[in-house]
């Protein structure tokens, strides 16, 4: 019991660290440095702010490290009550990791290229922070295909909530969905944040769920003994 709700608890606080580092990384720093449609700009940021642009791609790298370890660390909690959606949780966050280390190469890439300049150096560098950017927005199939075996855990465990595990798999099938929309239905911006609103309540909830109560004490013993059979 002690050790599932201390991996509960790890697995929360790392979860923790992919909501912070991303919100600092991608919603914070990035459009400090990022002007659409402005590649001059964009290299007036990289060269003017050098320290910020390296902490963007520092807190990048951060994702990525925190989502490769939340990844295992939900494979440790759920692999004993449901191995099948452990591993699909395991499998897809450490594919949606590796997206987003590319995003990272390319952005380091982006702020070598303003510090030490060759060719159309504005026009290379804005390129790979469209690139960069485009790959967030096709790595949400795989967010979103981690978040639904998230939600299954949940719901076949018994160790949280069972609304829990409902609005994860939903916000799974959102951020899927988001991927699709964004490149058939540019202009569709309300229904774009809808499709990601219900994840945001899921991983907040999730978070806070690991951080406080870790696991349901009435069940996690039971939960950990294979079905007969």
């Amino acid at each position: 019991m002690h050790t599932l709700i201390r991996t509960a608890r790890t697995t929360g606080l790392l979860y923790l660290g992919i909501a912070v580092t991303g919100m600092l990384g991608f919603l914070i720093i990035r459009p400090q440095l990022y002007a659409a449609g402005d590649p001059a700009g964009t290299l007036a940021h990289l060269v003017n702010d050098e320290s910020l642009a390296r902490a963007g791609v520092a807190f990048e790298l951060l994702i990525v490290l925190t989502q490769a370890l939340t990844a295992v660390w939900f494979y440790r909690l759920f692999r004993d009550s449901d191995r099948f959606n452990a591993l699909g949780i395991a499998a897809f966050g450490l594919v949606n990791a590796a997206v987003i280390l590319v995003s990272a190469g390319l952005l380091g890439a982006a702020v070598e290229l303003a510090q030490d300049p060759f060719g159309d150096t504005a026009s290379t560098v804005q390129l790979l922070f469209l690139v960069s950017d485009n790959l967030w927005a096709v790595g949400a199939i795989f967010f979103g295909l981690w978040l639904i075996p998230m939600g299954r855990c949940v719901l076949n465990s018994g160790l949280m909530p069972r609304p829990l595990g409902w609005v994860l798999v939903a916000g799974g099938v959102g951020y899927v969905l988001s991927a699709f929309v964004r490149y058939l239905a540019p202009d569709a911006g309300l229904f774009f944040d809808a499709l990601a609103f219900p994840a945001t309540v899921g991983e907040f909830w999730i978070i806070g769920y690991l951080l406080v109560r870790g696991v349901r004490r009435s069940v996690a013993a039971p939960a950990l003994v294979p079905a007969a059979g």
